[in-house]
């Protein structure tokens, strides 16, 4: 064809910037009567939930908030939450799911790193919130998020969300992203450092990614998903955005309670949920008091730490049908994802199992993936024996970290972003871990620093070394293991003890749940060789 002429040229007619709050609009055109959230006794439309995300916008936008602004929001699983993921990129602002297991210091680093001009905070964390506000040199406003079961909680600040949604003007037409490379979301990620990372997502790969998992996890007007994920995670891996494109019900669950899992599978016929293997370990090892049966089969993504295999034996004998996924939140979650082969039927039980937890094939929407030399970026041989470094690229790949450019450059470097995770490639494709080259302990589906551990624990004045990683843990995946080192003359320290200090430095999801005390095995040049220690924390 000749090259493209003036008429060739991209017009509203055929160009419109990709976001994913594109999927409420038309879900609230065609489906305005369908339920859309339901959140224990309230229950809300699709016309219902658009008006009340234009309603926030509007309250938002009253309150000074333009495109390129960041608002903050800490809260559970919950009407605000989901209704945050539209109503801030409506605006052309950047919405900051904080994580609720943050301990003030943290969620004040966020605060300011991210510039929030607005925090939406659940009262539920009032005196965490509170005590991180009391750190920040300039607090951002607040608007308090009630809980409707704790209606009597303390105020944070003067603004109550559903008294701003009341007062708003639910026509507000408001105006979008002007380009979909704009920053849709800021997601912090725990680094090998202390202070996390800040991971921009665009609405071009928000956009891509929800549709890969509405794809992958065969979505549409019927499912019914129950938020078992936090939606502070990765934007909830963009299931935020992925239920409302295929027109799905969003159930909100603002504590993971197996009882209360069971019960609302039962009751609302669940039809996908998601989770990190924790949740899947406590579905599993639930009271056979707590459990319910149901007809219908609930399909259960998770990621993470990969479920042992036995967990997924026993999942499917409960009646849910489990999709292993790999991801960072660099990647807007889900990257990979193990799907399931017909030959595999084939395979005794056990093969099967252990073939369903490798971390599996690109996503739809990623672009390439290879497992390479970390060196060379040469691709390893597809024997199931070599390592190499798991790289991807593709549209649903962060933006890059916020003001912090020289990580960005490292990690998506020469093209490809570089994942840290060590592993093998096998001859079918599939990718499947065996380390990590950063030493991130995944515990309950959240991400910790060995360092800020290990900071924290030199701290201590009895500690003369130390060193951390991470514990297999049948419940949690992995958990925290530290190896410490005395210092000479120090009193009878006991593993408690090291732990409590811990909890007063710590938010507690970080801290370490077994202490072994000794010399640390060392190179020549005295750097800790972790290896050993991974290999003396599996034994002990």
């Amino acid at each position: 064809m000749a090259q493209d002429g003036p008429e060739l040229k991209k017009r509203p007619a055929n160009y419109v910037p990709l976001t994913p709050v594109s999927f409420l609009k038309r879900a609230a055109t065609v489906w305005p009567r369908r339920t859309a959230v339901i959140d224990g006794e309230r229950r809300f439309t699709y016309g219902e939930f658009h008006a009340r995300c234009r309603r926030l916008a509007h309250a938002l936008h009253e309150r000074g908030i333009r495109r390129g602004d960041t608002i903050a929001i800490l809260a559970t699983n919950s009407p605000a939450l989901l209704e945050a993921h539209y109503a801030a990129p409506m605006l052309g602002a950047i919405l900051n799911p904080i994580n609720i297991r943050l301990d003030p210091a943290a969620i004040a680093f966020c605060l300011q790193h991210g510039e929030a001009k607005l925090f939406l905070a659940d009262r539920g964390f009032g005196e965490t919130i509170s005590a991180a506000l009391g750190e920040t040199g300039n607090p951002p406003a607040v608007i308090d998020i009630i809980d409707p079961e704790q209606p009597d909680l303390p105020p944070i600040g003067k603004d109550e969300y559903e008294e701003i949604l009341g007062g708003a003007d639910e026509t507000f037409d408001p105006p979008g992203p002007e380009d979909e490379w704009e920053s849709i979301c800021l997601l912090y990620t725990s680094g090998t450092t202390g202070n996390p990372k800040g991971a921009v997502y665009s609405h071009r790969g928000a956009y891509l990614c929800a549709l890969s998992n509405a794809l992958v996890f065969k979505l549409d007007h019927d499912s019914v998903y129950l938020w078992t994920l936090p939606m502070f995670h990765c934007s909830g891996w963009t299931f935020t955005w992925a239920v409302t494109a295929a027109a799905g019900t969003h159930i909100c669950l603002r504590k993971v309670e197996p009882k209360r899992i069971f019960e609302l599978i039962g009751e609302q016929r669940v039809s996908h949920m998601c989770g990190a293997p924790i949740v899947l370990n406590m579905l599993v090892h639930a009271p056979e008091t707590e459990k319910r049966s149901f007809p219908q089969q609930v399909k259960v993504a998770t990621g993470g730490a990969a479920p042992p295999s036995t967990i997924i034996r026993e999942m499917e004998a409960l009646g849910f049908e489990v999709l292993h996924l790999y991801g960072t939140t660099e990647t807007y979650g889900p990257s990979t994802l193990c799907a399931p082969q017909r030959a595999w039927d084939a395979l005794g039980e056990a093969e099967r199992h252990v073939a369903m937890a490798r971390q599996g094939i690109p996503y739809p929407m990623i672009e390439d993936m290879m497992v390479a030399d970390p060196a060379t970026l040469a691709p390893v041989p597809r024997d199931g024996e070599t390592i190499g470094e798991l790289m991807v690229r593709g549209n649903s790949v962060m933006k890059g970290y916020l003001k912090n450019p020289e990580t960005t450059d490292e990690s998506l470097d020469q093209g490809w972003y570089r994942s840290g995770d060590l592993g093998v490639w096998h001859d079918d494709g599939y990718f499947e871990i065996k380390d990590r080259e950063k030493d991130i302990i995944f515990t309950g589906g959240e991400n910790v620093s060995s360092l800020e551990v290990e900071e924290v624990l030199y701290r201590h004045p009895d500690v003369m070394e130390a060193a951390v990683v991470a514990k297999p843990d049948a419940k949690w995946g992995e958990s925290v293991c530290a190896f410490i080192g005395l210092k000479p003359g120090a009193g009878e320290i006991k593993p408690d003890d090291i732990i409590a200090f811990c909890r007063d430095h710590l938010a507690h999801f970080k801290c370490p749940r077994h202490i072994l005390f000794g010399p640390l095995p060392k190179t020549s040049t005295g750097k800790i060789q972790k290896f050993k220690l991974r290999d003396m924390a599996k034994e002990s």
